[in-house]
């Protein structure tokens, strides 16, 4: 096995050299071929030139330095990309995940797993500015989504590098990382790891991260279980819309038939209008989803499905990371 360990950065100067030496010491523990990718998210204070450094005096260490600050999930999606382990770890650069946890995810990427994700059981993290709205998205993402989970947005994790492969990350969708694979088939496993309170420098998140990952959650809902037919969404809706201008526009005659009254002001009749408008522009939302979808599948050759492996099959004739390519 190899095993690449992924670590965005973003203005982390103090941090860096203690990070890279407490990985280094692991990595003998875990009889694999390891490369250490670092991911520089445009950080300012001299970071990049202390991941210079390292990378010149350890070919272990490869580095990919942004243009500019594009955020935490660009520099996951560009590190899960570029790294070349069969394995991918990724960790956050603040020292507050345990690299000692690393050997941990692998013995159960071993056990058959394809994804296992950490859980900060005991954080060590402000209530109010970090542990309260961590627990609330938590706990709102849990509801909707059904999957099981305790600390999503927990950074470490050990996953094998076809699910890496698979993932299309944007927005905040790199804590999603676990949902996301699950609803590929992907096994996941959650387990327990250690956190430790930051030593130096702040963190660069808040509590306004939560409003962000709630409106992400909703793309990401959308995206599992209606992507690929959004007018099961949209039409289902439309249907509703078109109920409900069936009964009002009825009530309006009926009103009109029975009780002689005037139908030009029964607010009734305004009310059905709106209604079938409203189911029009529905149904035609979920038409120009179809189409949309169809066009993507066709135009980027993606499928939505994924392969686990092929039994008794010849050599196919593209690789088995190309067959198994994400919706």
């Amino acid at each position: 096995m190899s095993v690449s360990i992924v670590v965005p950065v973003y203005d982390e100067i103090e941090n860096i050299q203690p990070l890279y030496e407490r990985i280094s010491a692991i990595i003998p523990t875990l009889n694999v071929d390891c490369e250490i990718l670092f991911v520089n998210d445009g950080s300012k204070d001299g970071t990049g030139n202390a991941l210079d450094t390292l990378a010149k005096n350890d070919k272990r260490v490869k580095v990919v330095h942004f243009r500019r600050n594009y955020g935490q999930t660009a520099a996951m999606h560009a590190g899960l990309k570029m790294a070349s382990g069969a394995v991918i770890v990724t960790m956050d650069g603040d020292l507050q995940n345990d690299p000692d946890d690393i050997k941990m995810m692998l013995e159960k990427i071993d056990d058959g797993y394809d994804l296992v994700h950490g859980w900060r059981k005991n954080r060590k993290d402000n209530w109010i500015n970090r542990k309260l709205p961590s627990k609330v998205a938590n706990w709102i993402i849990s509801k909707t989504t059904g999957f099981p989970i305790h600390d999503l947005g927990c950074t470490l994790k050990a996953m094998r590098r076809e699910i890496a492969q698979e993932l299309e990350l944007y927005g905040e969708m790199h804590r999603f990382i676990p949902l996301l694979a699950h609803e590929r088939g992907a096994r996941c496993a959650e387990v327990v790891t250690k956190h430790h309170a930051r030593q130096f420098g702040e963190t660069k998140y808040g509590i306004g991260r939560t409003f962000r990952v709630v409106l992400d959650l909703i793309t990401v809902k959308y995206m599992l279980k209606y992507f690929a037919s959004p007018m099961k969404l949209f039409g289902m809706f439309g249907l509703v819309c078109s109920l409900l201008t069936v009964a009002s526009g009825s009530t309006t005659v009926a009103m009109k038939a029975v009780g002689g009254i005037d139908m030009t002001g029964n607010p009734l009749l305004l009310c059905t209008v709106f209604l079938g408008m409203v189911a029009m522009q529905f149904f035609s939302i979920g038409l120009l989803g179809e189409v949309n979808a169809r066009i993507y599948y066709s135009s980027q050759q993606k499928q939505n499905f994924t392969v686990r492996k092929l039994v008794n099959f010849d050599k196919p004739k593209e690789p088995i990371e190309n067959i198994r390519q994400a919706a």
